[in-house]
């Protein structure tokens, strides 16, 4: 009777720990698969702001580079005309409109962030650069789930570029994690093209050959040209130091896709480009210097408007995704209209990451970011954190905005006039009632007052 039950014990003990070593090597397998994500995030950057975005003169080889090693998306939407909004809607998935206290100075009001997700599931998560989305200017480890934050300013050399120690301090991290087997999610949230743009010379010297010819853009961006002729300065100077600044961007991400490649990185690590909202207007006030706002020459892509606006050029944003041997290399999608509220979803649908989607605005859209073109049926909407913000709606190619000083909506078809010149409501009444019906029913879900603290960058 012994023998026979220390036979039986012998063999479930052995059957024990093979389902243990089975259960690790599933584990295993499952982390290995799991990605690494850098989101490289520019500030105000135009959507026309990129050699491979169609600019005449701008010089960004390594960006141009990774959408040629990935795919390019020319229909992304911000969720915000600020730099929170924006950043609220990617990390959490829930329109910054419906915040009662404002981000950057109140944080989330509890709601759960991407990073969490990915933190909960197991992914070492960094943030560098930027912050702008809590009141805590010095947020310790452990906010929003992120393991390592360093918020960072301006480069301190004025000869680099002004991103430059964000990505230094990055290509650290990456040299850290790369003695890990954890996965890991990392935020590199630069300045670039933000107020101010003040390059040193020798980025823009780069551009000395550079005179602008107007006749190049489209007529939104030559009054712009205008406007900063206006203040006096030399406007060719003032283009070539918006094109040294973003060139030393650029520099900066050739560096660490280098270091990737370095640390054996690559293969397994999705690499997004992208902005927050579009470029910054030539607007004086009297605490800058006009030699200055002279250079915040960021371009639209030919798009109305830009940061501040719920146009076109102030809501549509640069993106670009490479995830070697996942995501269709060298391709352009035209057609899918994508939006920031998607990042939460998406990632967590790529990581095996558990997210109860009712909690959620955003859509899971990795099948498109790994080549196929639909549009997800949707309305995507637009608003300020202010009670009598206008509104402005999305549906596929119909774009609907409220005028407040002329009272009345102004309705745009989008696949023909990208540019939102002409006003076809009156030729559209059932299309426009069908926007109108659906924002306003939005806007009455929002608050009725909210609580600021300090004016938005």
């Amino acid at each position: 009777m012994n023998k026979c039950y220390k036979i039986l014990s012998l063999i479930l003990s052995l059957f024990f720990y093979t389902t243990l070593i089975s259960n690790a090597s599933e584990g295993e397998k499952k982390r290995k698969k799991q990605p690494n994500i850098i989101f490289i995030f520019a500030d105000d950057l135009g959507y026309g702001d990129l050699g491979c975005y169609g600019h005449p003169y701008i010089k960004t080889p390594n960006i141009d580079k990774l959408a040629e090693e990935g795919t390019r998306f020319t229909r992304m939407y911000a969720t915000g005309v600020t730099c929170s909004p924006s950043r609220t809607g990617f990390l959490t998935s829930r329109h910054p409109a419906s915040y009662q206290k404002f981000m950057p100075f109140h944080g989330f009001s509890g709601r759960t962030t991407i990073t969490e997700l990915l933190h909960n599931n197991g992914y070492f998560v960094g943030h560098i650069g930027k912050w702008h989305i809590s009141g805590d200017e010095n947020p310790p480890h452990g906010t929003y789930g992120m393991d390592f934050i360093k918020v960072m300013g301006n480069a301190e050399e004025k000869t680099a570029g002004r991103d430059d120690d964000i990505f230094a301090e990055a290509e650290l991290f990456l040299e850290e994690r790369s003695q890990s087997d954890q996965p890991f999610y990392l935020n590199i949230w630069g300045h670039i093209s933000h107020f101010a743009v003040d390059p040193h010379e020798r980025f823009s010297e780069e551009f000395k050959e550079v005179n602008v010819d107007a006749s190049q853009f489209d007529k939104y961006y030559q009054k712009k040209l205008k406007k900063a002729q206006e203040l006096g300065g030399d406007v060719n100077q003032s283009f070539r130091n918006y094109l040294g600044d973003v060139w030393s961007l650029d520099l900066a991400v050739g560096r660490l896709l280098k270091k990737l490649d370095d640390l054996g990185l690559t293969q397994n690590t999705i690499i997004v480009f992208s902005s927050d909202q579009g470029p910054a207007p030539v607007k004086m006030n009297k605490k800058k210097d006009p030699n200055v706002v002279a250079n915040m020459l960021g371009w639209a892509g030919g798009l109305r408007g830009g940061k501040h606006e719920q146009f076109e050029g102030g809501v549509r944003i640069p993106f670009i995704v490479k995830y070697p041997n996942h995501v269709p290399e060298g391709h352009v999608n035209t057609t899918s209209v994508l939006s920031g509220l998607d990042w939460l979803p998406t990632l967590c649908t790529i990581t095996n990451t558990s997210f109860d989607v009712s909690q959620y605005e955003g859509k899971d859209v990795s099948e498109i970011w790994f080549g196929k073109e639909y549009t997800p049926k949707r309305y995507l909407y637009w608003k300020t954190n202010s009670p009598n913000g206008a509104v402005s709606i999305l549906n596929q190619n119909w774009k609907a905005h409220y005028l407040k000083k002329q009272k009345k909506y102004v309705l745009f078809n989008l696949t023909q006039d990208a540019g939102e010149t002409t006003d076809v409501a009156q030729d559209n009444p059932e299309v426009l009632k069908d926007l109108i019906e659906k924002v306003e029913a939005w806007n009455n879900t929002l608050p009725t007052s909210y609580l600021k603290g300090e004016k938005t960058k």
